[in-house]
């Protein structure tokens, strides 16, 4: 959005600078040292259709010495999801909110599923609780940017090799890490101690190689939206949506059609009696870990289509994985389906009755109740102990 002005200066309210944004809607201030600087967009120079989303239109960013901070400000129509209810126009407005931001979670709600369903399955198959599951999503976002922008390919042929490149990681790390632990007969407590490692560490590897800095895909950045009733969105989120759904019910449907499918449910169920049965667990295993690999890193590369690519974007959502995972039925793939969906959409509802920033905090209240009154969550079995 062109000559929007926007206002920086310290913390302490001494002036920085004063500029507007150019005609794709963006602008830079450089500043001298580091610290925390306050950045104000003046509302009074926004299209009289526009509003910020939320209503806070200011930014508190902390610059680091050599890095660039990224302050956005995401815009809205008013009477859009996010403004006061006094602004919003009454009954109406509210379920025109409701319909935008249900879409919104079931837009949010596919992420995590996708994420999900690969964390659903590697439990489900080896009983590791795998927390650097979060950096298997931020590697996809990273190696589909590193061929788009770095290498210069668009974002599709980038994305698919991304999605290639993460599936065979996946089966290496299997190959030769947790397969090696597995065979010294290391427990799954310390396997997922041992995860929690694995995941500092790939996390750190990103930030030296990726940066501190928040980075975009070189296509589908900035896209005019298109109405379909009460909902506005941009063309991509469409897209996006149906290929998560494709991806989605395919795995499904190979779960439930196909021999390896049947194999993988069959260890999930008991490996002693599948390997007894002629089934080579270990070979079903690294299929679901290669599956579980390419999953993830096309669940980041749809994040990183809906927001800025960070080295953290893994770590940020892993949280409502778990969540998702535990809510549906640890260990069942088509748990992780319908739990993802209701954190997605109990998320970006909840934001109609309290502040954004506390939208996650509903979720997770959600999933604290259901389990307590069914703890093997809403598709998993009981089991007896003993």
């Amino acid at each position: 959005m062109n000559g929007v002005k926007i206002v920086v200066t310290t913390e302490s309210g001494q002036p920085v600078a004063q500029v507007t944004t150019n005609a794709q809607g963006t602008w830079q201030v450089p500043v001298e040292k580091a610290g925390r600087y306050k950045v104000t967009l003046d509302v009074a120079t926004l299209p009289k259709n526009a509003a910020v989303r939320g209503g806070n239109n200011v930014r508190t960013p902390t610059v680091y010495e050599g890095n660039m901070s990224t302050v956005l400000f995401a815009l809205q129509p008013k009477g859009a999801p996010g403004q006061p209810a006094e602004e919003a126009g009454g009954e109406g407005s509210f379920w025109t909110q409701a319909a935008q931001l249900a879409f919104e979670g079931l837009n949010l709600g596919l992420i995590i599923a996708l994420a999900a369903l690969g964390l659903s399955l590697i439990y489900g198959t080896t009983g590791l609780t795998n927390f650097a599951h979060g950096e298997l999503v931020t590697l996809g976002a990273i190696l589909a940017y590193a061929f788009n922008v770095g290498v210069g390919l668009h974002l599709i042929p980038a994305a698919v090799i991304a999605v290639i490149l993460a599936g065979g990681l996946g089966y290496a790390q299997d190959r030769f890490f947790w397969g090696a632990l597995r065979k010294r007969g290391t427990g799954t407590i310390a396997m997922m101690i041992i995860s929690i490692g694995v995941a500092l560490f790939l996390r750190y590897v990103f930030l030296i190689f990726f940066g501190g800095q928040n980075e975009a895909f070189a296509q589908y950045t900035a896209q005019p939206g298109i109405e379909i009733g009460p909902i506005s969105a941009a063309p991509k989120n469409f897209v996006a949506m149906g290929i998560e759904l494709l991806v989605l019910i395919v795995v499904g449907v190979a779960l439930l059609r196909t021999r390896t499918g049947k194999a993988a449910r069959a260890v999930a169920d008991n490996p002693a009696l599948a390997s007894s049965s002629g089934i080579n667990v270990d070979r079903v295993i690294r299929i679901i870990w290669t599956m579980g690999g390419a999953i993830a890193a096309l669940a980041g590369i749809m994040l990183g289509l809906s927001q800025n690519l960070k080295y953290t974007m893994g770590q940020d959502i892993l949280l409502l994985i778990f969540a998702g995972v535990t809510l549906g039925g640890l260990g069942t793939a088509f748990g992780a389906l319908v739990g993802s969906l209701i954190v997605g959409l109990f998320i970006q509802l909840s934001t109609l009755w309290v502040p954004p920033e506390l939208k996650s905090v509903g979720a997770l209240a959600v999933l604290i109740i259901v389990l307590l009154f069914r703890p093997q969550g809403i598709l998993g079995r009981r089991e007896r102990i003993g």
